[in-house]
């Protein structure tokens, strides 16, 4: 199987309890040393999952669907999706696929 990697930040306020993008990243790529998992792109966004609507999400949706990868690896599921239309879209796409750190 082959994963997308995908961090997210919705906002440059960094007194957030968030990781930065950065940090996910290289928590997700040893995450995936660690497991021996092929990954096929890194994908980055700095915008909110409150809405449906984010472009690249929705570019990484649209790729797993044409098969070029088979699941997810995130930080944490939320910054997948924090709405019923993108939450329902991973459902789906990956059929219990996901990974998280």
């Amino acid at each position: 199987m082959r994963y997308f990697l995908y961090a997210r930040k919705s906002t440059n306020v960094e007194d957030k309890q968030v990781l930065s993008i950065p940090a996910q990243l290289v928590e997700l790529r040893n995450l995936a040393k660690r497991e021996n998992l092929e990954i096929a792109e890194e994908f980055m966004e700095k915008r909110s999952a409150k809405s449906p609507g984010r472009s690249v999400f929705g570019d990484m949706m649209a790729r797993i669907q044409k098969g070029e990868a088979q699941g997810i690896i995130c930080w944490k599921i939320d910054r997948l999706a924090r709405n019923p239309v993108d939450g329902g879209q991973i459902s789906v796409a990956n059929e219990g696929r996901l990974r998280s750190k």
